[in-house]
């Protein structure tokens, strides 16, 4: 999928207060704003599934619907892996 698509391509999961969260959704914002792709953040407090799921994990991103990364998120690592 692509941001032409319509669908972001990244997908941060996390939750309000969440200081490595914070740091995440810097790095993606800019890897995302650099490469013009979208990108799209949730929060696992709006969902029972996604709390369970994520709870010790968190900041988790997927990239094109597939798990990328959890905790950290390295620009590196986005990078290649939305250029492909």
């Amino acid at each position: 999928m692509s941001a032409a698509s319509g669908q972001a391509r990244v997908t941060l999961y996390g939750r309000p207060g969440c200081h490595l969260c914070d740091d995440a959704r810097v790095v993606i914002a800019a890897v995302c704003e650099e490469l013009g792709e979208t990108w799209v953040e949730v929060s696992i407090d709006d969902d029972a599934e996604l709390a369970d799921r994520f709870a010790n994990e968190i900041p988790v991103t997927f990239v094109d619907g597939r798990q990328h990364d959890f905790w950290r998120v390295s620009p590196e690592r986005l990078r290649r892996a939305l250029r492909g």
